[in-house]
């Protein structure tokens, strides 16, 4: 029924023919509307059908006008590039087969880079990105390890800055510099690391210098002599080795602090230069009035009369000299305690000991020996000698200045007690003493002077020794209570 009531109403239809279907069974939606109207009755078909197509228009009407509101970019973006689909699809067409034509290359570098960077095969570029890759991940050590020498630096100049008082920093110093040695010897071959250990070398001389600087302190005690030594046998442990290789308790350590309290000594005897320039001029007008050999005593009416400023001078240096080496070489046993060396003292002090003196001889023997057999002695072996030519060459040039002999006699007294103190830590030149008197005087009868002084002055030293050590033993105890304690000296 759809079909034939179709082709009556086509001629009725306002669209054109080529946008309309042959027939109702082509469009559902016009078969079912045809459908429909077979339905209604003549009355609804000519009062209501009209009314409802009006409003149906209408309302399709209001849907197509408010979809072309909302859609108007939508469908005119859709239109250009359907105007443009047309040329688009060629292009699409022949990159297409590019590419097809491009995948098997593709393909083979796939395989070519696959087989070039397996990781079953060694390559410089993977081994680079590996590095690359370590180096990320350990970024922070890394920045650790390069701050070593900055903290190194600040460890060293706050112990500068703080003196030597300074023990934490020290430490803390030397246990970095352990630190970075470890990681020398651990890693060898690397650049980084043999730069960084460079640094701190630099930096550790300059530490060194420091506790050089420390052992010259005015004040240094043995605690802190102790402790310094050790910090240098840290720093420098070829120091701690003898000059020949062999090694020695000391090493080299031992003539080390002795240089450095020498030098300190020296520097203390310096601040008796104004006393020092008046001996020297007493000594020029001593020279200036010596008489000629051929001139007699009797006619001599210029004789010397002076040698109160050598006196003075002589004293101050004789109590310095005896204060400040008996310092050095108590120090020196305190820090580098050797039995051998305690053993060889005692052998040489026996010949001594029967003539009531504690005198420990040259060493002249030993050392040669010790020279034969390659080995250099030890520090403290030679500079009791040395200290001992240093105070014989200041009495020989202003002893002779002092004529006086009351004053004489109270200067070789305390250059005994000078030896007698050195004594005591294996270091007696009382024996060596003779030897001075006989070059003091140019005139024979003031050298007979002298002897009887310095045979004197040695007499009363034995005797008041001898009964010091009764008192200490308890033997002169009751001999000291008859004479109401005290002790008296034979003049």
């Amino acid at each position: 029924m759809a079909d034939p009531l179709y082709e009556l109403l086509t001629p009725y239809i306002n669209t054109p023919s080529s946008s309309r279907p042959t027939s109702a069974s082509d469009d559902a939606v016009t078969n079912k509307y045809l459908e429909r109207l077979h339905t209604l009755s003549l009355s609804s078909l000519t009062s209501q059908e009209p009314q409802s197509l009006a409003q149906s228009s209408h309302s399709t009407l209001l849907s197509i006008q408010s979809l072309s509101s909302r859609s108007n970019a939508a469908i005119i973006a859709s239109s250009d590039h359907f105007a443009n689909l047309k040329d688009i699809l060629p292009l699409l067409a022949e990159e297409a087969s590019k590419l097809q034509t491009e995948i098997p290359k593709l393909d083979e570098q796939a395989a070519t880079f696959s087989t070039t960077y397996s990781r079953s095969t060694e390559n410089e570029v993977l081994d680079r990105r590996k590095r690359a890759l370590l180096m990320e991940r350990n970024a922070d050590r890394l920045s650790d390890i390069l701050d070593l020498p900055n903290l190194l630096s600040s460890a060293i100049s706050s112990s500068a800055a703080q003196g030597a008082s300074s023990t934490a920093s020290y430490s803390a110093a030397l246990d970095l510099f352990s630190h970075i040695k470890r990681l020398h010897v651990l890693y060898a071959d690397s650049p980084l690391i043999t730069s960084i250990y460079a640094q701190t070398e630099s930096a550790m001389h300059d530490l060194t210098s420091l506790l050089i600087a420390a052992l010259k302190s005015q004040s240094i005690k043995l605690a802190s002599g102790m402790r310094t030594v050790g910090w240098l046998r840290r720093v420098a442990p070829e120091l701690d080795t003898g000059a020949n290789g062999t090694g020695s308790h000391e090493g080299l350590l031992g003539y080390l602090f002795l240089l450095c309290r020498l030098s300190t000594l020296v520097t203390t005897l310096s601040a008796l230069e104004p006393l020092k320039h008046l001996a020297d001029a007493e000594t020029d007008t001593r020279l200036r009035k010596l008489p000629k050999p051929t001139t007699s005593k009797a006619s001599n009416g210029s004789a010397w009369h002076g040698g109160q400023q050598s006196e003075r001078y002589l004293k101050r240096y004789i109590e310095i000299f005896r204060e400040q080496s008996f310092a050095i070489i108590s120090m020196y046993k305190g820090i580098f305690p050797s039995s051998a060396d305690a053993q060889a003292a005692e052998d040489f002090k026996l010949p001594f000991k029967s003539a009531g003196l504690k005198s420990l001889p040259t060493l002249t023997t030993q050392v040669s020996q010790k020279e034969k057999e390659g080995d250099i002695p030890s520090a403290l072996s030679t500079f009791p000698p040395y200290m001992a030519d240093l105070l014989f060459d200041t009495l020989r040039e202003y002893l002779p200045n002092v004529l006086d002999k009351t004053s004489k006699e109270s200067l070789f007294t305390q250059v005994l007690y000078c030896a007698g103190s050195l004594g005591r830590l294996g270091g007696d030149f009382s024996l060596m003493l003779p030897m001075l008197s006989s070059g003091l005087t140019e005139e024979s009868d003031e050298s007979e002077d002298d002897d009887e002084s310095w045979v004197e002055v040695m007499k009363k030293h034995r005797e008041l020794a001898g009964r010091l050590e009764a008192l200490a033993s308890g033997v002169g105890s009751s001999k000291g209570a008859d004479r109401g304690g005290s002790v008296r000296i034979k003049s």
